[in-house]
């Protein structure tokens, strides 16, 4: 008996993609490839290659340090921008593996597609929108920051899968694997972003309509579990979508976090005190803009290299910043 392992080298790998997922899954060997022309590793396929590039990237470091719902929480156990980020990627995993679809390209969306979320949640990103003429977009800016401010050269299914994560995009990914991402993260911010309001006193779980729970449970992996399996249900043919019933379950519950969670009146505060943080520190960049690293110096207008180097902050550093001023 031969004891020694057995390399799965790249081309192993991809002959297993081949023999082992779906006709509608995404083959690593068949990708339009990356921006800039390099060559092959000879172990990993392009898309683990992605996934790996993310995971050590300054840019997904940061994470562990921007908010998700609350601002400088108290306690250990608040959901954080990295931590909602591991929990898209496993949902998306999952969700991939069953359905015969390629697992590295959806962890590489799935691991990429918040980094470029600004300090300070969704409110810093309502202040940078409103700053720029054209808008300003997180999963826009997540490619800037991947493919320009730290240039990873990742493939274009990768890149593609990421911007387009957000449902506000009308045209959908034009892979399988960018589209579960879409269903993958609302699926998880909506699961923990429940029990978050519940541990800090936020919501009851008697508050949460009765349409709801009667369908999904209690909150918690029951709520995944049952979201899940309304992708499972209603996918086919290539098709990937979310059963009707479940998929209206799941807007009525974003409608009511909206309402009773993320814009409740107790907030006002707070989402003021970060507006005025993220407003006077992109004033402050674009007046100096020598105060910038060097690779926030780019041709774009002065406002926008300061729209990038705030964006890319943690809400501690953005507060530290702040107090210099």
């Amino acid at each position: 008996m031969n004891d020694s392992f057995i390399l799965r080298d790249r081309k192993w790998r991809e002959t297993n993609e081949r023999v082992t997922l779906s006709s509608y899954a995404m083959l690593s060997e068949e990708s339009k490839g990356r921006f800039e022309k390099e060559d092959q590793d000879p172990f990993r396929t392009v898309f683990e290659r992605d996934r790996d590039r993310i995971i050590h990237s300054k840019t997904f470091r940061r994470l562990k340090h921007k908010t998700q719902v609350f601002i400088n929480p108290d306690g250990d156990h608040f959901i954080t921008r990295m931590t909602h980020t591991l929990n898209v990627t496993q949902i998306g995993r999952s969700i991939a593996k069953t359905l015969g679809l390629n697992p590295d390209l959806t962890e590489a969306i799935c691991l990429g597609h918040d980094v470029g979320h600004s300090p300070f949640g969704h409110t810093g990103e309502e202040v940078l929108n409103d700053m720029l003429d054209g808008g300003w977009s997180h999963s826009e800016n997540s490619v800037k920051m991947l493919s320009i401010i730290e240039p990873l050269n990742l493939t274009k299914e990768t890149i593609n899968g990421i911007e387009k994560h957000p449902w506000k995009y009308e045209e959908p990914p034009f892979t399988n694997e960018g589209l579960i991402c879409r269903y993958a993260d609302r699926i998880a911010y909506l699961s923990h972003d429940v029990e978050d309001a519940i541990r800090a006193g936020v919501l009851n779980e008697s508050e949460i309509p009765k349409s709801i729970t009667s369908e999904l449970g209690s909150p918690g992996k029951t709520w995944i579990n049952s979201l899940i399996s309304g992708i499972f249900k209603a996918s086919s043919e290539g098709n990937l979508r979310m059963d009707d019933e479940i998929l209206n379950i799941m807007n009525n519950l974003r409608e009511f976090m909206f309402e009773k969670v993320y814009l409740r009146d107790e907030t006002k505060k707070e989402r003021a005190e970060a507006k005025k943080v993220v407003e006077k520190l992109v004033s402050n960049f674009t007046n100096n803009p020598n105060l910038l690293p060097e690779q926030y110096r780019t041709a774009q207008s002065e406002l926008e290299n300061a729209v990038d180097y705030v964006a890319g902050m943690t809400d501690r550093f953005a507060l530290k910043e702040f107090s210099k001023l």
